[in-house]
Formats: C-alpha cells, structure tokens, sequence
C-alpha cells in the first residue's frame, strides 16, 4: 500500500475588498435607490379609462377628468414663473421708494424759505444797529438784509429735481401695488374649491377667462417696464441734485 504523498492545497488568501464608491458619503447603489425619479405611467387608457356608455358629459368623465389634469399641469408652470418675478418686483419696488422717499424728505425743504437762515440774517443787522448805537455814532436806517414778508419763489433746479423724485416714488408704489394684487388674484386663481372634476373644471375655465380678459399677464409683463421708467426718473433728478 502506497502513501499518499500529495499535500494539502493552501488555503486561499483573502483579497482586500475593494471600498465602494461613495457621493458626497452616499454609496452610489443607495443614491441610485434614494433618489431615483418615479416611473410616470404614461398610459393614457389606464389613467383615464373610457366612460360607460350614456355618461361621457357626468360630474365625472373622462373628459373633465383629463381637462383637470391637464390643466393644472399648465397653471402650475404659468403660476410659477409670475409669481417669482412678481417676489423679486415687489421686493425691489419697496426697498426702491423707500430710498426715493428719505432723499425727497431732504430735498423738499429747498421748496420753501428757509426762516433759519432768515432771522440769523435779522438778528446780523440788529447787532449791527446796536453796535453802532453804543459807540455813539450815528445809525443810517437801511432797508434789511432781507424781507419776511417778501415772496419766496425757489430755485428751478430744485422744483425739477422734486418733481422727477415725486413721479418716480409714485410710479415705484403702483408698481408694488399692482404686484400685490396680482399675487392675491393668482393665489384666488389657483385654489379650487373640492369637488367633482366636472365643477372643477368649470370652475377654472371661468377664472382662465377672467384672466385673460382682464390681461393679467400682459399686467405682470408692464411691471418691469414701469419700474424702469421710475429708475430712469430718479436717475434724472440725482443728475440734477
């Protein structure tokens, strides 16, 4: 009987692993699972499946059913896009008149007579009446340095500069306003009272077409331009200060 003379085989040697690859600390596997997009379900049969005969114009046909959707797909996007413009508008608008406002509280005084410098005028000529008086000679009666009673008429400059100042921190506060009210109308436009999808479509064709008739977009599209015309205004009267 012969030996066996074969040797055991070595034990394997462990591999290091190799790290798996992270994102920002997220494995790239529990990224892909966490934020992967839902799968929409495109299928137009399914969704809206078609209505028994007799009921395609019910409270709940397929027809409003998709008119609802479809639509607050579209009002969604048109909501949105204004309602962002209309933030950064009313901000500007309102931190805008406020700096109009404080520099035409200073600039207004230029439209009225200074009674300060006035009587330090009056009192300069009355000293130099008293003076005269007390070194014993004799005192010429002159007409003042300057009349209280005379009008005051103010510089033209001044009357420019004011008045640019004026329309442009009037037309700044119609612009925030009018964004005020626009957001108010959008927020009313996008709430829809619960029921079913034939009263809510109802409902929202009849706001559409208030929208539409009362131009609201083309309302939010002047905005901008009338707060350009305000900026240009100030600008002329700060050319002018």
């Amino acid at each position: 009987m012969q030996a066996d003379n074969t040797q055991p085989s070595p034990a394997p040697v462990p591999q290091p692993s190799q790290p798996a690859k992270t994102f920002f600390g997220l494995a790239q596997d529990a990224r892909r699972q966490g934020f992967s997009r839902p799968v929409f379900n495109d299928d137009y049969v399914a969704r809206f499946p078609e209505d028994p005969y007799g009921q395609e114009t019910a409270p709940n046909a397929r027809a409003y059913r998709v008119y609802v959707e479809e639509a607050v797909a579209y009002d969604e996007n048109m909501v949105g896009q204004s309602r962002d413009g209309l933030d950064v508008m009313l901000v500007f608008a309102g931190l805008f008149s406020a700096v109009v406002t404080s520099l035409l509280v200073q600039v207004s005084q230029n439209l009225q007579a200074d009674f300060s410098e006035m009587s330090a005028l009056l009192l300069h000529d009355l000293l130099v009446v008293q003076l005269a008086m007390a070194d014993g000679g004799t005192v010429n009666v002159t007409t003042p340095s300057i009349n209280p009673a005379e009008k005051f008429d103010p510089d033209v400059i001044d009357v420019w500069i004011n008045g640019l100042w004026v329309v442009s921190l009037i037309t700044s506060l119609v612009v925030a306003l009018t964004a005020v009210l626009v957001k108010q109308w959008l927020h009313r436009y996008m709430t829809f009272p619960s029921g079913t999808p034939g009263l809510r479509s109802h409902m929202r064709q009849f706001r559409f077409m208030g929208l539409e008739k009362w131009r609201v977009r083309i309302i939010i599209g002047m905005l901008p331009i009338i707060m350009h015309i305000s900026l240009m205004l100030f600008f002329a009267g700060l050319a002018l200060f």
